[in-house]
Parts: C-alpha cells; structure tokens; sequence
C-alpha cells in the first residue's frame, strides 16, 4: 500500500495538517516541525501527492509548453532546455503539439482540460491570435520566440528579426558577394517576412549588389533541400543565400552538393539559429546564432512571476544576435 499523509504524521507525532502544511509552498511552519516531518517522510519513503497538493491550493504547477514544427532538430535543444528549467523551479511542463490543424480556440480548451497555471507559446510561426487566445482566456502566457512589437499584446521573448535580416546581409556584401538571395522559411511566418524586410532594407543601400528571394514551405531539411533544387533547376544559382534557419541551410548545402557545387567556393550559405548539428565538422556552417538559452531562461523566468502576478503589464524582452563564422562563406577580403 503507498504511504499516505496520515501515516507520516503517526510517525511524526503530529497532526495531519502539520503534514500538509509542511509540504505546501509558503506554508507557516515551524523549523522543528518541519524538521519532524520530513525525517518521518524520508523513513517511510512518502512523496506528496501533487494532485491532492492542487486540489488544495489552486494551483497544479502545470505549466503548458505550446509548439509547432516539432519536427525541426532545433526544438529538441528549445524543449530540452524548457523542460529543465520549468523541473528545476518545481513546475511540470505540458507539451502541446499545434503541428496538426489545431485553432487557437481548440488549443485553450485543450489546455484548460488540465487546468494549466501559464502557457509559454514557444514559436515563430504560430499566428499572434494564439497567444491572445490564452490571454483571452485568463490564462498566463508567455511569446517566446515572438515577434517584436512596440506595444505587446502578451509578454514576448525573442530577438529581432528585422535586425538579423540585416546583419545576413550585411555579412554578405561585406564578402564582396554581388549576387546573393534569400531562401526563408514559411512565407506567412512573422519571423519569415522580418527578416526578409531588414535583408532587403539592407541591400537596397547596395545598389550594385543583385538580390531575389524565394521561400520553403517549411522549416525543415526536406523542404531546403526542395527549395535549392527547385532554383537549380530553374538556372545559375545566386552566388550566396541566407536561409531562413540552420535546418533550411543543411536541406540546400544536400541539393548543392547533389549538383556538384562547390560551398563555399561556388556558392555561399548562412543560415539562422546555430543549432547543434550547425556545428558539427561534415556541415561547418556559418550561421547566425540566436542567444536561444537566454530566451528560454528570460520566458521561464516571466512565466514563474505571471503565474503570481497575472495582471502584469505586457512587455517585451529582446536579445541581440550575432555572427557565427564557420565555413560556408568566403572569408572577409584583406584589408
């Protein structure tokens, strides 16, 4: 039979609410008596029941981690890092997978079903309207990865991806490339279409240095790779593309070198994220790398004070990006 409170407080000598006390947060309880409890608790291997814990206090410590694209390599080093972070602060995280045909109405009640504390929306391509969803609902919730905005609607974390757009850009006139393109992701993704924008603002400051743009239908290898074969087929490539992120560029570098090009030599990549596998030696890729632990530990740290303080104003957390120099541009010229 498992051990149940009542029989840690026999062991302990008290009363069953000195128990329950002792193991709810913010509790008042003396030093001795906790002391007692936890040594009769430790003795008879007993755990508090984290369903009862809720029943009592209102809260289930349920923390809803939606996202989509689950499919992109980068979401297992986002998910792995949210799920520690969320353990360590005694939450427990809730996956929520929105790869399907889910609309944010069906993903709140979803949610609600378990009567989650907060929802952290943990994307880029999610439209807007589910993190309103959420908030429309009462329920705490957290953009991480969100698209900047001058007035937030809900907290969001993330960089500026009109900035990155540029800093690409700029990394590739800076290389001498008089040729080069963008290859983005999903076209209605915001991130897609900010760092379009601050790429094209950039090189409209170039005026000797051609520019195209074509976009995957996913964030994925199989649509890189899809996408790169596609302008092969249609003529010479550019001399430099930026993808849309580090999974995009490894998906193009395999139809490039499928045809027998040569990175860098005859064509340049940059990609968006520095994931992992970005830095592994056979890929070597150059990449702008997204300060990803940071916004992960900054949306954690804002979805624990909303859960205490869910009539916070919304803000936005903005973290700079920065060039990641690898193998597949050709190196700065000599000055």
């Amino acid at each position: 039979m498992p051990v149940t409170l009542r029989d840690v407080a026999a062991r302990a000598g008290v009363s069953a609410s000195a128990v329950s006390r002792t193991f709810t947060d913010g509790a008042s309880v003396s030093e001795k008596m906790r002391r007692k409890v936890e040594k009769a608790a430790l003795e008879l291997g007993y755990s508090p029941n984290a369903l009862a814990s809720s029943l009592t206090t209102g809260r289930t410590k349920l923390i809803g981690l939606v996202s989509n694209n689950f499919h992109n390599p980068i979401f297992l080093e986002v998910f792995d890092l949210f799920t520690r972070l969320l353990q360590d602060k005694g939450l427990r995280p809730l996956l929520l997978n929105l790869s399907g045909a889910h609309d944010a109405v069906t993903s709140v009640r979803l949610l609600q079903q378990y009567s989650v504390d907060g929802v952290v929306v943990a994307s880029s391509t999610l439209p807007p309207e589910f993190s309103r969803a959420f908030r429309d609902a009462g329920v705490p919730v957290v953009n991480s990865f969100g698209r900047y905005s001058t007035a937030p609607e809900v907290h969001v974390v993330g960089v500026d991806n009109s900035e990155c757009g540029r800093m690409a850009a700029r990394a590739l006139v800076e290389r001498g490339y008089r040729s080069v393109a963008l290859m983005g992701g999903p076209e209605s993704a915001t991130s897609t279409q900010d760092r379009f924008r601050g790429f094209s603002q950039e090189l409209a400051k170039h005026p000797h240095v051609a520019h195209s743009h074509s976009f995957a239908e996913d964030y994925s290898f199989d649509a890189g790779r899809a996408e790169m074969q596609r302008l092969l087929s249609e003529g010479p490539p550019a001399e430099a593309y930026f993808c849309g992120d580090d999974v995009l560029s490894i998906g193009a570098l395999s139809a490039l070198t499928d045809a027998g090009l040569k990175v860098p030599e005859d064509v340049g990549i940059i990609g968006f994220n520095d994931m992992e596998m970005a830095r592994w030696e056979n890929i070597n890729l150059t990449t702008i790398g997204q300060p990803i632990s940071q916004i992960i530990h900054s949306s954690v740290e804002l979805i624990v004070d909303m859960v205490d303080e869910p009539d916070r104003m919304p803000e936005v957390r903005l973290f700079p990006c920065k060039l990641v120099e690898r193998g597949t541009l050709r190196p700065l010229p000599a000055s």
